[in-house]
């Protein structure tokens, strides 16, 4: 038996990217900390793959968003590089060419009917702000933050409504401060990924009050990769790793993106601890009264988590002293990226967001299946058959729908991603795109999930076997 599910009027229907992963180093005047990374240690990535040509996005917008608009693609988030539109970091001073790329594209994007979002950081801090002022742990780099956000809405913000100031926030000091799998490849730096958290959570409340002051006819909102944190068992210790990661990692920059305030139970444990960030009061005002429009939830997987067996292992601060993360034994793994696949997690955001955050409106910013050795499923057309894909995205969407349904308040569904595109130390091994990219050539070719995504977006529905209904 199939089911018809249809979305709110008005949903949108798209993909995600960004600008580091997609766009190559034409045209730049300045490296970001991934371009470095890259040029210095390409044996860290798959395949050699870096972000020198990556999808070559600067080249081949025109194209893309002919296919993006040919697949029903009715929107489309990728960002503003602060190293693209920037001359000047210091002073915030526009970069001509910069300008004159993303007014294209914009223009480009619009021809074609898709509304962009834009966001203003997704991982690339530029190198020079790293290793001369050490990056997020430099409230003088907030500000030098804001000047470029400033730069962007003057320059860019007459065209384009929906603005976002981070993705993924969390990732920057846990990836590149706790466990080293991001530049500058930190471990164990506890403290300071404490501080970049209070510093990036700031830097995006001043983002958003520029926006405002700017008086530009838009909204602004954050990109937030949550992962809900389910416990092991009903024991109370358990309970308690769960609630820790939760707060650390989700609610860290949830609360204060849309409460204006971070959660009261974890900013007490880092101050006895001796870790808490260093936000002023006037710092504090800031972030009360600069909260967001709207919220983008990227969601993968979820967080298995339990007490620590050995909490006291650490030489420095860790939030691993408080939980550790175990592999549930029921959990279906995506082999190809190691994550586990489980959809109703999409329904639990939804019923957070609604019952605890006002519910406040959101949709999923990414959700994305990443697979390797795609060239298997090809057809003699040359066209990807990754029917996995569409039902890991209809399974997704269906536990979207019965949160919809009973009132949470999600405006859309952007995918990962809209065409193949680099991923990090990653490279290209793991293809996540409804439109395939050859590397060879550039060339591109729409996959049959893509061809799935333009019945879905044309119906605004989606039609669905029983056996992927939510069973709860």
């Amino acid at each position: 038996m199939k089911h018809k599910l249809t979305f709110p009027d008005g949903f949108w229907w798209g993909a995600a990217s960004s600008g580091p992963q997609t766009e190559g180093w034409a045209g730049k005047k300045h490296e970001n900390v991934m371009d470095t990374w890259y040029r210095t240690s390409r044996k860290d990535f798959f395949d050699g793959g870096g972000p020198d040509v990556a999808s070559d996005f600067y080249h081949t917008y025109p194209e893309d968003f002919k296919l993006m608009k040919e697949i029903g693609m009715n929107s489309f988030r990728t960002s503003v590089q602060w190293t693209r539109l920037i001359k000047d970091l210091e002073t915030g001073e526009a970069d001509p060419e910069g300008v004159k790329f993303y007014k294209d594209m914009i223009a480009e994007a619009k021809k074609n009917g898709i509304e962009l979002i834009l966001n203003l950081h997704h991982f690339d801090m530029p190198t020079e702000l790293l290793e001369k002022y050490g990056g997020w742990q430099s409230k003088h780099v907030v500000d030098l933050f804001e000047k470029f956000a400033k730069t962007a809405f003057e320059e860019l913000g007459d065209d384009v409504r929906y603005w976002t100031t981070f993705n993924e926030p969390m990732v920057i000091p846990e990836a590149g401060w706790l466990y080293g799998f991001h530049y500058p490849k930190l471990v164990g730096q506890g403290k300071e990924a404490v501080e970049i958290i209070g510093n990036i959570n700031l830097a995006s409340a001043k983002a958003i009050k520029a926006y405002r002051d700017s008086k530009k006819n838009g909204e602004i909102g954050i990109i937030l990769n949550l992962t809900p944190a389910y416990p092991e068992s009903d024991s109370k210790e358990d309970a308690a790793a769960a609630k820790f990661a939760d707060e650390f990692f989700n609610q860290s920059f949830l609360d204060p993106a849309i409460k204006g305030e971070f959660p009261k139970d974890l900013e007490e444990l880092l101050r006895k601890d001796g870790v808490l960030w260093d936000l002023s009061e006037e710092d504090r005002k800031t972030i009360a009264e600069n909260t967001v429009d709207f919220l983008g939830v990227n969601y993968y997987h979820p967080k298995r988590v339990r007490a620590p067996k050995n909490p006291d292992k650490y030489e420095n601060w860790m939030p691993d002293r408080y939980f550790e993360e175990y592999e549930w034994k029921e959990g279906r793994i995506n082999p190809y990226r190691g994550w586990e696949i489980f959809p109703k997690a999409i329904y639990d955001i939804a019923k957070n967001v609604q019952d605890n955050y006002g519910n406040i409106k959101w949709f999923i910013s990414e959700n994305g299946m990443g697979v390797e050795g795609e060239e298997r499923f090809r057809k003699e057309d040359g066209s990807i058959e990754d029917d996995y894909r569409i039902d890991f995205y209809n399974e997704h969407l269906a536990h979207l729908h019965k949160a919809i349904e009973e009132g949470s308040n999600c405006f859309g569904f952007h995918a990962w991603t809209a065409m193949d595109c680099w991923s990090w130390n990653n490279a290209y091994k793991n293809r996540y795109g409804f439109i395939g990219v050859d590397l060879g050539d550039q060339s591109r070719k729409i996959k049959k999930s893509g061809r799935w995504l333009k019945e879905v977006s044309d119906e605004n529905a989606i039609l669905i076997e029983d056996e992927l209904m939510p069973k709860f």
